[in-house]
């Protein structure tokens, strides 16, 4: 018997099931593209994560691979600071 023979048969149900998580990622991703918004791609915890940066914002989508998606939005306060800000950067977050 082959291996595949031994593997569970999935319903159609299962199976589109599994493929809307994906699906809802992709979707995304099109949306993004046609209306001109620039995202990267990364992978954190159980998920891939979309990195969106507009004006003023920076936007982070989860997606899960059971359907979840998780959204966190980061706005500016709109000060702009010199580069000794990037000092007090290393002085709160070096280990």
């Amino acid at each position: 018997m082959s291996l595949i023979e031994n593997m569970p048969q999935l319903t159609t149900e299962q199976v589109q099931s599994n493929l809307n998580p994906m699906q809802k990622l992709l979707d995304f991703l099109a949306e993004l593209e046609q209306r001109k918004i620039h995202y990267k791609l990364d992978s954190v915890r159980d998920a891939i994560m979309v990195e969106i940066a507009v004006p003023g914002q920076r936007w982070e989508a989860e997606f899960f691979a059971d359907g979840r998606v998780e959204v966190e939005i980061f706005k500016s306060e709109g000060d702009i600071r010199e580069d000794e800000a990037l000092t007090e950067l290393f002085e709160i977050f070096s280990d």
